[in-house]
C-alpha cells in the first residue's frame, strides 16, 4: 500500500471535509461510549460505583492527555515525511515512536497498578467508593498499554492521510464496549457477575480486540508504515526523533493541562453560587462538549493535511487549507450553535427535566457563552496549521494568556460586582483574546520557519511544484518550496514500488 497523495493534491475543501468527518465521528463515538457506560454503572450499580468510575476516569483522562501531545508530534512528523514521499523516514519515525510508546505505557501501567491506593487517597476518594475505585482503576491500568498503543496507531494513520480506518476500528471498539458492559457487569453463562470490574474488563477487551484487528488489517493491506522483518532495526530509537517527540510533544500536551486546569478552577468559582447554578453550568457544559467537537476535528485534520503539504513544499496550499478550515468551523460549529439556540430549553431539559428551576439559568448561560465557541474554533484551526510545522510554544503561550491571564482573573475580580455574570462573560472575552492573538501570530509570527526535526536532519528541496488544488501547478514553484527530509530517497522509491 503506497502513501496517499490526496492530502497534497486535488480540491482542498472536499479533501478536508472527507478527512474531517471520520475524525469527528471518532470523537462523538468516544463521548457516547463514556456516557453509555456511565448509565450502566450509575443506574444499576449505584452512586458509589459511579463515583468510583468518575474518580478513576479523571486519572485515565490525565494519562491520555499526557501522551496527546506526543501522539500529535508523531502525527506531524509522519505527515511531513509522507508529504515528502520519504517512506524510509516515515518508517524510522514509526519505529522510534513504537518503542517509546510501548515502554512508556508499560512503565505507567506498572507504577499505576502498584500505587492505585495512594492515588485514590491523594484524590480524597469517598470511603464508600474507594474499594470499587481500586478494582476499576487497576483494571484500567492493565488496559493502559493497549489504550496508548491504540491511540498511537490511529494518530499515525491520520498523519499518513487515512482517517477512515481509525474511525472504523473506533466504531468496532465502541460497539464491543457497549455490548460487553452489561454482559460482564451482570454476568451471562458461563461468566459470573463481575460488577464494576466487568465494566473495566469490557473496555480492556474492546480496546485490545480493536487494536489487534486493526494491525491485522494493516498487515493484510501491506500498509507502507508497517515494519517488516527487514525494518526491525528501526525499532532502535533515533535520538533526533526521540528529542522531537518529547520536545515538541510536551508543549502540545501542556495545552491540554492549561485547558483542563482552568476548567477545574472555573468550576470552583461556579460552586460559590450554589448547587442550582452549578447544576445549570454543568448541564450547559455537557452541550458545549459536542459544540466544540467539529472545530477539534477540523483542527486535527488541518494539522494532518498541512503537515503533508509542508513536507511536500506546497506552501500555497497551506494558506488555502487554513482558510477552508475556518469556513468549515463557521459552518459546522455555527450550525450546532444555531440549533441549540433554537431548541435551548428542550436540549437542556434532556438532562434536567422540564420542571427544573436550573433550566432558566442554564438557558441564560448558553445565551451568553455559546456563540463564543465559533471564535474559539478559529483559534483551534489556526493552532492546527502552525503546530504542523513544529511551532508549538506560541499556541501554549496564547492559551495560557487567554485562560489564566484573562478569563479566570476577569471571572474572579468582577465576581463581587456582577456576580455569576463575571463567569459567563469571561468565556467570550477569553475566546476573543485567544483568536486575536492566534491571528496575529499566524500573520506575523515566524511559524513558517519552524521545524519539527532539527534543521540538519533536512536535506534538499523537493522538486515538486505547488498544487493550486485545481490540477495545475503553480507558476511560482521556486518561491514555495521548503527543505524536507529525503534520507535514502532511492530506497524510499523502491519501498513504494515506483
Amino acid at each position: 500500500m503506497k502513501p496517499d497523495a490526496r492530502l497534497t493534491t486535488g480540491p482542498i475543501g472536499r479533501t478536508l471535509l472527507a478527512f474531517s468527518l471520520p475524525v469527528l465521528g471518532s470523537n462523538i463515538l468516544q463521548s457516547l461510549n463514556a456516557s453509555i457506560n456511565a448509565v450502566w454503572v450509575g443506574r444499576y450499580l449505584g452512586e458509589a460505583a459511579l463515583t468510583a468510575t468518575s474518580n478513576a476516569n479523571i486519572i485515565l483522562f490525565f494519562l491520555l492527555g499526557v501522551v496527546f501531545g506526543i501522539s500529535m508530534a508523531n502525527t506531524i512528523m509522519i505527515g511531513q515525511a509522507v508529504g515528502a514521499r520519504d517512506v524510509v523516514e516515515a518508517r524510522r519515525i514509526v519505529g522510534t515512536s513504537t518503542t517509546f510508546f510501548v515502554l512508556l505505557s508499560v512503565i505507567a501501567a506498572a507504577l499505576g497498578y502498584i500505587f492505585t491506593p495512594d492515588i485514590l487517597a491523594a484524590m480524597h476518594t469517598p470511603a464508600d467508593a474507594t474499594p470499587l475505585a481500586e478494582v476499576y482503576l487497576r483494571m484500567i491500568f492493565i488496559a493502559l498499554p493497549f489504550m496508548y498503543f491504540y491511540n498511537f496507531v490511529m494518530m499515525a494513520l491520520r498523519g499518513a492521510g487515512d482517517s477512515r480506518t481509525p474511525f472504523y476500528f473506533m466504531l468496532l471498539s465502541v460497539v464491543l464496549d457497549v455490548v460487553l458492559n452489561p454482559l460482564l457487569i451482570f454476568g451471562v453463562e458461563p461468566l459470573p457477575p463481575m460488577g464494576i470490574a466487568g465494566s473495566a474488563l469490557a473496555t480492556l477487551i474492546a480496546q485490545m480486540t480493536s487494536l489487534l484487528a486493526m494491525i491485522a488489517v494493516l498487515y493484510r493491506r501491506q500498509h507502507f508504515l508497517l515494519l517488516g522483518r527487514q525494518q526491525l532495526g528501526l525499532l532502535r530509537p533515533d535520538p533526533a526523533i526521540l528529542r522531537a517527540l518529547v520536545g515538541k510533544g510536551l508543549p502540545m500536551g501542556m495545552q491540554m493541562v492549561v485547558i483542563s486546569s482552568s476548567a477545574i478552577v472555573m468550576m470552583s468559582l461556579v460552586n460559590n453560587y450554589g448547587s442550582q447554578t452549578t447544576a445549570a453550568y454543568g448541564v450547559a457544559s455537557q452541550l458545549w462538549t459536542y459544540v466544540q467537537m467539529p472545530a477539534l476535528a477540523v483542527g486535527a485534520s488541518v494539522s494532518s493535511m498541512v503537515a503533508q503539504n509542508v513536507g511536500a513544499g506546497l506552501w500555497a496550499r497551506v494558506a488555502r487549507i487554513t482558510r477552508m478550515g475556518m469556513l468549515f468551523n463557521v459552518a459546522m460549529t455555527g450550525a450546532l450553535v444555531a440549533l441549540i439556540y433554537g431548541f435551548n430549553r428542550h436540549s437542556l431539559s434532556l438532562f434536567l427535566g422540564d420542571d427544573s428551576l436550573a433550566i432558566a439559568t442554564a438557558q441564560h448561560i448558553n445565551n451568553v457563552v455559546l456563540w463564543s465557541f465559533i471564535l474559539f474554533g478559529f483559534t483551534i484551526v489556526i493552532f492546527g496549521t502552525v503546530r504542523a510545522t513544529g511551532a508549538v510554544m506560541a499556541p501554549l503561550v496564547i492559551l495560557f494568556v487567554a485562560m489564566w491571564g484573562i478569563r479566570l482573573p476577569f471571572a474572579w475580580l468582577l465576581s463581587p460586582h456582577i456576580g455569576a455574570e463575571s463567569v459567563w462573560w469571561s468565556f467570550p472575552l477569553g475566546s476573543a483574546v485567544s483568536v486575536v492573538l492566534a491571528i496575529g501570530y499566524y500573520r506575523f509570527g515566524n511559524w513558517r520557519r519552524s521545524h519539527i526535526l532539527p534543521v540538519d536532519a533536512h536535506a534538499e528541496a523537493v522538486g515538486q511544484a505547488p498544487d493550486t488544488s485545481m490540477g495545475t501547478p503553480c507558476p511560482d514553484a521556486a518561491d514555495t518550496r521548503v527543505r524536507v527530509p529525503v534520507a535514502a530517497a532511492a530506497e524510499a522509491e523502491g519501498a513504494t514500488g515506483r
